[in-house]
């Protein structure tokens, strides 16, 4: 006899590394089956859960016509995709007008707006259309762009892409910073030869700690059914890093973040996952939206584990099912610790910024692991082990 859960329609995780897992962890809490399509080796390959995906060569996640063919060939009369990354979300939006979108289904908007959302420059339009608090934006197409940009009214400046994905997979980073006009045309002209579209971006001023998250869920009938609010405390590497340390806030702490949000994806007709960035201006108390992740994130799997689990959310709507709302009153003040990162956060902070260390020792002691847990070891031992392995043998002169 098959069990519940081996009935229920499996669900596909498009993805890789702590993302993908993440996501894989958040459908195993849901009861739901699942099989993950990713690069061999890749570190959600190690989790106890994974499973690859069914037939005589398994999804490897490639994209383009290549998936579509992996799709075709797969053994499975159904199954729901999820996404991971921005290229795969943009790619699953257009599954539904797909020859294989009567099989395989997923909670997704229009390619239109998936683009509106994903490129840096017409998201920055579309909230100057909103009237939504954002930092300046100028677009660079040219030299006359950069000797536009008023310099003099602005804080410091850093150069971003637009295409947020290929930039950080190619140059490793989010961001470059530039000290002036001078080395912003150098810096643009050094990038754009690499085929970079570029945008020019005040940083708000402030701390790690002025970061704010706003997660959630939009359903099919524009609901939404999941949020979830967190504060980041720290980030590695500095200023153009990723949360190393975040906590759960309550909604009612970011509720002008909130709104603008509702009114944003309400504006674009937004169906799926979501997670907006917002940072405080320290200078006028500000919410000022960074950007909005329009797929699953990093700390998804901290979000189901306080009770709003946005997978579950997604593979319910993609096949027409009533979408769990989930509480409003979510635990607040737990804590979410990508040790590896944070452990390099706080070296790198003097004691008077990070605080007593016996407090960063309790947060660790008391936080959810970003990769590594108890039930399910080997992804995070694995990457420490990816991680230590190079040290180890400079340290031994091999």
């Amino acid at each position: 006899m098959r069990t519940q859960a081996q009935q229920r329609t499996p669900a596909i995780v498009v993805g890789r590394g702590a993302t993908a897992l993440g996501i894989l962890r958040c459908l195993v809490l849901a009861g739901i089956p699942a099989y993950v399509a990713c690069p061999p080796g890749d570190q959600v390959s190690r989790s106890r859960w994974f499973r690859p995906t069914p037939g005589a060569v398994p999804w490897d996640g490639s994209l383009g016509p290549r998936g579509w063919d992996a799709l075709r060939d797969m053994p499975l009369p159904e199954a729901v995709l999820i996404a991971g990354a921005d290229d795969a979300a943009l790619w699953l939006a257009d599954l539904p007008g797909h020859d294989v979108g009567r099989r395989f289904r997923s909670s997704t908007c229009s390619r239109q707006t998936q683009e509106i959302l994903q490129d840096k420059s017409r998201f920055a339009a579309l909230l100057r259309e909103l009237d939504i608090p954002h930092p300046p934006t100028f677009s660079i197409e040219s030299i006359a762009d950069i000797e536009a940009i008023p310099f003099d009214r602005l804080d410091r400046i850093f150069i971003k892409p637009v295409n947020s994905q290929k930039f950080s997979d190619v140059l490793g980073v989010k961001g470059v910073w530039v000290n002036g006009r001078e080395e912003l045309l150098a810096q643009w002209q050094r990038l754009h030869a690499q085929g970079f579209q570029l945008m020019a971006q005040e940083y708000v001023p402030g701390s790690a700690a002025d970061h704010y998250f706003v997660d959630g869920f939009r359903d099919a009938g524009g609901k939404l059914t999941g949020l979830f609010a967190r504060r980041r405390w720290r980030i590695h590497p500095a200023d153009f890093g990723n949360s190393s340390y975040c906590e759960s806030i309550p909604l009612a702490d970011v509720r002008a973040p909130v709104e603008n949000l509702a009114r944003l994806l309400e504006k674009v007709d937004y169906r799926g996952i979501f997670s907006a960035e917002f940072k405080r201006d320290r200078r006028d108390g500000q919410f000022r939206i960074l950007e909005v992740n329009t797929r699953a994130w990093t700390y998804v799997e901290f979000a189901a584990r306080c009770g709003v689990n946005v997978c579950e959310m997604a593979w319910q709507d993609a096949l027409g099912l009533p979408v769990t709302v989930a509480p409003a009153n979510y635990p607040v003040g737990a804590g979410c610790a990508d040790l590896y990162r944070d452990i390099h956060s706080v070296r790198s902070q003097d004691a008077a910024a990070r605080g007593p260390l016996s407090k960063i020792l309790l947060q660790w002691a008391r936080a959810h692991l970003h990769s590594f847990r108890l039930d399910d070891p080997i992804p995070g031992l694995s990457y420490a082990w990816q991680v230590m392995t190079p040290r180890l043998r400079r340290g031994s002169g091999n």
